[in-house]
């Protein structure tokens, strides 16, 4: 445990005001304006059958129904999105998600405050949408052929995706409002 707030102390010293407004301006750049575009080539080729990355739950046979209604044309569009634009967003929302929460538990806990810890919480979000976005994509990519057990984890790594960009950001709003709210009580 120690080792992890050790990397925790390492991340909040590198948070400076000007990492996270970078992370911040970025991110709502690329949400202004990478983000519509992807969403409008989403729903041409999911119809209104959706996907994986939106949804909280499916199965494994929902996978495959999204893969069969997408047409070989929408697969190949998926798969693309998902090396593509879907490597570069986590990223990107990642960042400021840590970067913002590690600015703040800088200012409002001392270095041996395991809640320190809680910066993790984007790094989970991040590492389950690329594993997400990988086991999809693989089982789109098969399709018509079985996937066995990716087909299995997809859904589950989405879930957890959800679960900690959720998280992220609940924590980065609590963090910010405990900050002004310290600030505003001095």
């Amino acid at each position: 445990m120690d080792k992890f707030l050790r990397i925790a102390n390492r991340i909040i010293l590198s948070s400076s005001k000007w990492v996270v407004l970078s992370s911040t301006i970025i991110f709502l750049i690329f949400a202004g304006t990478v983000l519509p575009d992807q969403a409008r080539k989403a729903e041409e080729y999911s119809a209104e059958i959706g996907s994986p990355d939106l949804s909280l739950f499916y199965s494994p046979t929902d996978l495959y129904q999204m893969a069969e209604e997408y047409g070989l044309s929408g697969r190949q569009a998926y798969i693309r999105a998902r090396f593509t634009f879907d490597l570069l967003f986590p990223m990107i929302y990642g960042a400021f998600l840590l970067f913002t929460s590690a600015w703040s538990l800088g200012r409002t806990t001392d270095e041996n405050n395991h809640k320190r810890l809680l910066i993790f919480i984007p790094v989970w979000a991040v590492l389950f949408d690329l594993l997400e976005n990988t086991f999809a994509a693989v089982v789109i990519s098969r399709y018509p052929q079985p996937s066995g057990i990716i087909a299995v984890l997809a859904p589950f790594f989405t879930f957890f995706k959800w679960l900690f960009v959720g998280g992220g950001f609940a924590l980065s709003i609590a963090l910010g409002l405990r900050l002004f709210w310290k600030k505003f009580k001095k």
